[in-house]
């Protein structure tokens, strides 16, 4: 599998592996770690089993297979999200996609904690809700809200974010009653961490870029 703009890595296409249970642990439980957090994560927040969440971890950690994530859009910049499985230098990183361009554009990393150019809320909602049936890749809006998620930087969200992430996190599996606070975690970190400061700039833009060469 090859990614104009991304050369290094045994790329797979990953979108199998969402119906998989203990992706979802895998891919968000992290963000309910940080932040001193009163109650510990559990991968049944998110309606799964720790046993299959570790199994899937063998899958979607793989050096020989990094796992890609496409979220096409219309109307709207397109996403790709990578495992990138560099033996010591595990991590995840996002791209976007531009109509009009040949080539992703990095602009944020996973590495136990975030860095690069996010989203704003609304500019994720944009992308979430834009899909391209005709593309391969994750078309269902749930599924692409959550697995933007990690790239919203916007510490005003709107008063509706909460149940819209509630929302998305059952249309996955996440029971409803632990799908609050799973959905409170999530939000509480991501709007901690905002990156937008006054000389910040939107990477819908194109105006900001993460360094590829490692």
């Amino acid at each position: 599998m090859l990614i104009k703009g991304y050369d290094v890595g045994p790329l797979v296409p990953g979108e199998a592996l969402l119906l998989h249970s203990g992706f979802w642990s895998n891919y968000l439980l992290a963000m309910c770690s940080i932040g001193g957090c009163a109650e510990r994560p559990d991968p049944e927040w998110f309606g799964e089993d720790g046993a299959d969440a570790d199994a899937l971890s063998e899958v979607l950690f793989d050096p020989a297979h990094w796992p890609v994530f496409r979220v096409p859009a219309d109307d709207a910049p397109g996403a790709v999200v990578i495992y990138r499985n560099l033996d010591g230098d595990y991590g995840t990183d996002y791209l976007l996609t531009h109509p009009g361009r040949s080539h992703a554009v990095q602009i944020a990393s996973w590495d136990g904690d975030f860095s690069g150019t996010g989203l704003t809320w609304h500019e994720l909602i944009r992308t979430a809700d834009s899909p391209l049936p005709p593309a391969e890749g994750v078309q269902d809006a749930a599924t692409r809200f959550l697995l933007l998620l990690p790239l919203l930087t916007d510490p005003d969200v709107p008063e509706t974010a909460s149940a819209r992430l509630i929302a998305a996190l059952i249309a996955i599996g996440t029971p409803p009653d632990t799908a609050s606070p799973a959905a409170e975690h999530l939000l509480a970190h991501l709007t901690r961490r905002s990156g937008h400061d006054p000389a910040w700039a939107s990477p819908l833009s194109g105006s900001s870029e993460v360094d590829q060469n490692r």
